[in-house]
């Protein structure tokens, strides 16, 4: 479901102001700000997290990165940071996601599936009714030390495709995406929206020649 000839775009791990006029500025629809994570790119304190977001513009959706697997942790974190939607990067206990979307109505609520294997379709179609969106990356969260996004690591884009067809919400694509593959990605996969980090870093910082390449393949995905 939601497939489309043109997804949207989301630039994460964005870290200061400058990074998030710079994403916005080439077209991004949603910018990611990354909190504490367990492991990977990116976090930035929950101080620039609620500064940046504050700036971000109409019209552009800003996304609260958390690995947080307490409903009260999760709010308050919220509350701080003021975003206008919360990536879920970790699978919260059974029946959480419904009192989270309880207690933030206000928030769209989008969980991250990570997918190592066929089994990520039941996952995504289990969770599907409760979120507004879900996000396919290629992480490990039952590893000795999880891995939670921001791996650089592509995933089997057919259990991707197989997933977007079987849910009613919108499917962002994630892992290891650039201007080298987001193309192919789009048409094998058809997501609502694709998102990427390091794939349009150079250094760890935004390179606005990867960015423009970027974009530019998104335009072109689907087209004759």
């Amino acid at each position: 479901m939601f497939p489309t000839d043109r997804p949207r775009v989301k630039i994460c791990c964005i870290s200061s102001p400058e990074e998030m006029r710079l994403a916005v500025r080439l077209g991004a629809s949603a910018i990611g700000l990354v909190s504490a994570m367990p492991s990977g790119p990116g976090p930035i304190p929950e101080e620039d997290i609620a500064r940046i977001s504050a700036m971000v513009p109409p019209g552009v959706s800003s996304f609260l990165l958390t690995s947080r697997l307490e409903v009260e942790e999760i709010v308050s974190q919220h509350r701080k940071c003021r975003t206008t939607a919360i990536q879920i990067c970790d699978r919260l206990p059974q029946g959480e996601v419904r009192r989270l979307r309880q207690v933030l109505p206000g928030i769209r609520l989008v969980q991250v599936i990570h997918v190592n294997g066929a089994e990520a379709i039941d996952e995504a179609r289990l969770i599907a009714p409760s979120v507004d969106g879900i996000l396919l990356d290629s992480g490990d969260p039952n590893g000795p030390v999880k891995r939670l996004g921001g791996t650089g690591r592509v995933h089997d884009w057919k259990v991707s495709r197989a997933i977007r067809e079987g849910v009613d919400v919108p499917v962002f694509l994630a892992g290891g995406l650039s201007g080298e593959n987001v193309r192919r990605a789009i048409e094998e996969v058809g997501p609502f929206a694709v998102d990427v980090c390091s794939g349009v870093r150079t250094e760890g910082r935004l390179d606005e020649k990867k960015l423009n390449r970027f974009f530019s393949e998104v335009r072109a995905a689907g087209l004759p």
